[in-house]
């Protein structure tokens, strides 16, 4: 199998990192080799994150360059637009309609731009947009915004609901898989 791309973006806090860790977890048991690269950036200040997921037979290097990303997942929606160009053609985005200020916007030296997801439409990507902090909230938590992007992914994979499930009981403490399941269904769906 040819090796695929699913690049992980967000805002330092939102949870990208364990997003990652599940689908890496997935992934394992369904026998892809797996490299997961994290780049950080100013996570512990709010500031842009990402995370790089490759599977296939056999997977070389952790990094994705541009034009590679076979998904963009994003948990806010300027940091799809930022990341637009690592999308591949053909490609997909799942982005969180979120919008979360960066520090130009919040001290006034720019504003947040307007119809971002028609701009990356208009642009040629694919993209997926849903309110996914309200369908966390209706889950139980805003912090299961992580989980019900990963479960709005999950529709475009070949895997069984139970086999996402079993990787989220996996991955996640026991006292908050019932909740994590539950934002996961709702993001499926």
């Amino acid at each position: 199998m040819e090796t695929k791309n699913i690049m992980i973006v967000g805002v330092g806090g939102q949870g990208s990192l364990l997003a990652s860790k599940l689908l890496g977890r997935l992934l394992l048991t369904k026998g892809y080799d797996i490299k997961v690269s994290e780049v950080h950036g100013m996570s512990q200040r709010g500031g842009s994150v990402v995370t790089y997921v490759r599977y296939g037979d056999k997977v070389y290097s952790p990094v994705i360059d541009k034009g590679e990303a076979d998904f963009i997942v994003s948990f806010e929606l300027l940091e799809a637009a930022r990341w637009l160009e690592f999308l591949k053609p053909g490609g997909k985005i799942v982005t969180n309609t979120q919008q979360i200020n960066p520090m130009p916007v919040i001290t006034g030296a720019a504003t947040y731009p307007e119809n971002l997801v028609q701009k990356m439409k208009d642009a040629g990507a694919d993209v997926e947009a849903f309110d996914a902090l309200s369908v966390a909230e209706e889950a139980g938590s805003p912090k299961a915004v992580n989980i019900a992007l990963m479960g709005r992914l999950s529709k475009f994979f070949d895997f069984t609901e139970e086999e996402w499930l079993q990787a989220i009981r996996d991955s996640v403490p026991a006292k908050h898989i019932a909740l994590n399941e539950k934002a996961f269904q709702l993001g499926r769906r």
